[in-house]
Parts: C-alpha cells; sequence; structure tokens
C-alpha cells in the first residue's frame, strides 16, 4: 500500500509539474498574432470603484493591442463583484479614459467565470462578425481559457498576458490545474 500511494504522488507531482510548465510557457509566449477582437477578462474591482492592480494590467494590455492594429475591437467580459461594481462597465470606463472609441468596446457584465465569459463571447460572434480572438488575462490563466473556447469549438485564438507578477501566482497555479481537468 504504500508503495502505490509513492508510487501514485510521485505520478501527480510529476503531471502537475509538466502542466504547470506547460501553463507558464504558454501563458507568456505571445505569438504576436492579431485578430478580430481582444477579450479582456475581468478581475477584481476594489470597494472604492478603482480597479485592482491585475485587471489594469489587462486593461492597459488589451489597450497596446488595440492601439498598434493587433485587436481591431474589445470585449471586455466580467461580472458583477462582491463590492458592488459591473467589472465589464467599469472596464470600458478605463478604455474610454484611454481614448478607445465607445464603438471599438462592447461589454459582457455577464461574464461571471470563465466559462460564462468564452460562452457569451462566442453568443457574439455572428453579431460582430468575427473569425479571430485575442484573450488578454494572467498568465497562469490563458491555457484553460483557450481551451474551454476550442471545447466550444472555436480555435483560432491566440493569448496575452501583462507582464505582472504577483506572490499569489502561486496559489492560481495550484487552482488552474485543478480547474482545467474539472471544467
Amino acid at each position: 500500500m504504500y508503495r502505490f500511494l509513492k508510487i501514485s504522488l510521485t505520478i501527480l507531482v510529476v503531471w502537475f509539474v509538466g502542466h504547470t510548465a506547460y501553463v507558464i510557457v504558454d501563458g507568456l509566449t505571445d505569438e504576436g498574432k492579431t485578430a478580430d477582437i481582444a477579450v479582456i477578462l475581468g478581475n477584481k474591482v476594489n470597494e472604492d470603484g478603482t480597479l485592482s492592480p491585475r485587471l489594469e494590467r489587462r486593461l492597459e494590455c488589451g489597450l497596446q493591442l488595440y492601439l498598434k492594429g493587433r485587436a481591431k475591437k474589445l470585449l471586455v467580459s466580467g461580472g458583477l463583484g462582491k463590492e458592488g461594481f459591473l467589472e465589464g462597465s467599469k472596464m470600458k470606463d478605463f478604455l474610454v479614459l484611454q481614448g478607445v472609441p465607445d464603438t471599438a468596446i462592447i461589454v459582457d457584465n455577464h461574464g461571471d467565470n470563465t466559462l460564462a465569459a468564452v460562452k457569451n463571447t462566442l453568443r457574439l460572434k455572428d453579431s460582430l462578425n468575427f473569425r479571430s480572438v485575442l484573450v488578454v488575462s494572467q498568465y497562469f490563466h490563458l491555457t484553460r481559457t483557450k481551451m474551454l473556447f476550442r471545447k466550444q469549438h472555436f480555435n483560432a485564438l491566440s493569448g496575452v498576458s501583462p507582464k505582472y507578477f504577483e506572490l499569489r501566482d502561486a496559489y492560481a497555479l495550484l487552482r488552474e490545474f485543478v480547474a482545467y481537468y474539472t471544467e
């Protein structure tokens, strides 16, 4: 029994390390692709209505994709946070203040989680007439997000992450490992 547990634990650790290494490399690799639309995934809006640094960096990353012509439109997706703010609306406000035309921003305030954001994005595919997507989120989140798009039979996608790192990324990598195989 002890030997079985030891082998099982070794397999789990090797699997986790390999998966995590792939997620890190995949998430930090920007292939330089262009797309019809960049989907910027939401994150925490603070109690005072300001954006968390993580969310602000995602928006700055999406803004650069738009300004460099790598994305024709920006879709901001988030839900109603426990702080009482609609993430998508706050994200749009930020982008408009940076000079992005209102007509270039689509708001999804029902992207309460990653799967909802993916499904909501794809529901808009025909009306927005897009065939390719750049996903913008933290590096550890991109592999799972792209997998969820592929599960919905949408493959014309790439990911870009801001160069923003926190100590809590270690927890996020563990969470993403579990979420990848349970979603």
